[in-house]
């Protein structure tokens, strides 16, 4: 009852950039969405699945892994429920299939881990970045 779907994707060479939309709907997010933890994470040929940014709804509060502080900015636009991944100053070692997640028990949760995957219960089908040298 909760829809993700990322767009955005493309080939890019290193130094360019990427806008990647997640965009959110059903009726229990349109119900509960700012109580919801939203986050984007990655998976490259042959890795596992790895964190890279997080946002509270509400309070629009982020967390980011260390490799794209500074280069990523995650952030939400509350009319048109999505979520967005600016990605500058892009990489090779960005290449991967991003994944949009949302976690609707973020507001309540005692010990909260945005990083880890299995606190999201909402994953899209995901969108691929190749960023070439």
């Amino acid at each position: 009852q909760v829809q993700l779907v990322e767009s955005g994707g493309g080939l890019v060479q290193s130094g360019g950039s990427l806008r990647l939309s997640c965009a959110a709907s059903g009726r229990s997010f349109e119900i509960t969405y700012g109580s919801y933890g939203m986050a984007w994470f990655r998976q490259a040929p042959g890795k596992e699945r790895e964190f890279v940014a997080a946002l509270s709804w509400v309070s629009s509060s982020t967390d980011y892994t260390d490799s794209v502080k500074g280069r990523f900015t995650i952030s939400r636009d509350d009319v048109k429920k999505t979520v967005f991944l600016q990605m500058d100053s892009l990489k090779p070692e960005d290449t991967a299939v991003y994944y949009c997640a949302a976690d609707p028990f973020f507001k309540t949760r005692v010990n909260r881990r945005p990083a880890e995957a299995n606190q999201y219960s909402y994953w899209g089908q995901g969108t691929q970045v190749i960023v070439s040298s």
